[in-house]
């Protein structure tokens, strides 16, 4: 099938048409008609749950905040829905097979091709912490136990056993993960705030220390060199610690690299300042 033959316009009313009733459309839904359909359809879902990713990041709803990862989730989650798409289908499809399906790799790729009108649905609730995967979850369970029945002619007491203890092992190692996400990003913020706070400490000795030399010690003679001398180790111990801040800002993450940025811009300040 061609793009030609694509009405881009019916995407929306398909999307409805499986939210308000999977096992509906399951029951109607084409087994056979090629690949490009279905996947421009996951696109789509795709792009707008990207958009919906941008903002929430935009918004700092999200662990990943700030205006490079919503720009990143625009572009990123397309791609992700295409390799997703493929991969996906093919554990679905050996999945089934053991179960007893008779259906092929297509069919299995269309059930899970069209499950993803939940996408945009489902890139709001995973704003809420850690409640989002397991809605997440419990949404694809319902949805891949209908497509066993409806489609692959599978029990349902069987799916739910199966794909019950499948989704039983993905809660629980993402609901860990997002635990461990939000240590390490509330640990990295501590960080940061703390060597920024360091950081302007060390600035203002810096330039207190070299404000007294220069009032002590007039540049005149003997006098003078020491007082060169002072600013130099005052200069000396802010360009250190410029070194240090620009390696370890590196690890940190994009929004916070522009903290790190506007502190070290003012030590420079601060060393151009007791350099005078």
């Amino acid at each position: 099938m061609g793009n030609s033959g694509i009405d881009f316009a019916a995407i929306p009313q398909t999307a409805i048409k499986f939210i308000k009733s999977p096992a509906l459309f399951y029951r109607d839904m084409p087994k056979k008609g090629g690949f490009v359909e279905p996947l421009v359809f996951m696109v789509v879902m795709g792009v707008i749950a990207g958009l919906i990713q941008a903002v929430a990041s935009l918004l700092g709803l999200n662990i990943a905040g700030g205006m490079a990862a919503g720009v990143s989730a625009i572009i990123i989650m397309p791609i992700v829905a295409v390799v997703a798409g493929f991969i996906g289908a093919a554990i679905y499809f050996v999945i089934w097979k053991l179960m007893g399906s008779q259906e092929d790799y297509e069919t299995a790729y269309r059930c899970g091709a069209y499950a993803s009108a939940f996408s945009p649905i489902l890139a709001i609730t995973d704003l809420i912490p850690y409640a989002g995967i397991v809605v997440a979850m419990l949404v694809c369970l319902y949805i891949l136990v209908v497509a066993s029945v409806e489609v692959h002619h599978i029990p349902s007491g069987k799916a739910w056993l199966v794909f019950g203890i499948i989704g039983a092992i993905i809660i629980v190692g993402g609901v860990s993960g997002q635990i461990a996400a939000r240590k390490l990003s509330g640990s990295m913020k501590d960080t940061a705030r703390q060597m920024k706070e360091n950081t302007k400490q060390m600035t203002e000795e810096a330039s207190e220390a070299a404000k007294s030399q220069q009032q002590a010690m007039p540049p005149q003679g003997d006098a003078g060199q020491l007082a060169t001398q002072a600013q130099g180790a005052a200069t000396q111990q802010i360009d250190e610690a410029i070194r240090k801040m620009e390696v370890q800002m590196s690890s940190l993450p994009p929004e916070q690299q522009a903290q790190m940025r506007v502190a070290i811009e003012q030590m420079k300040a601060a060393r151009s300042q007791s350099g005078r």
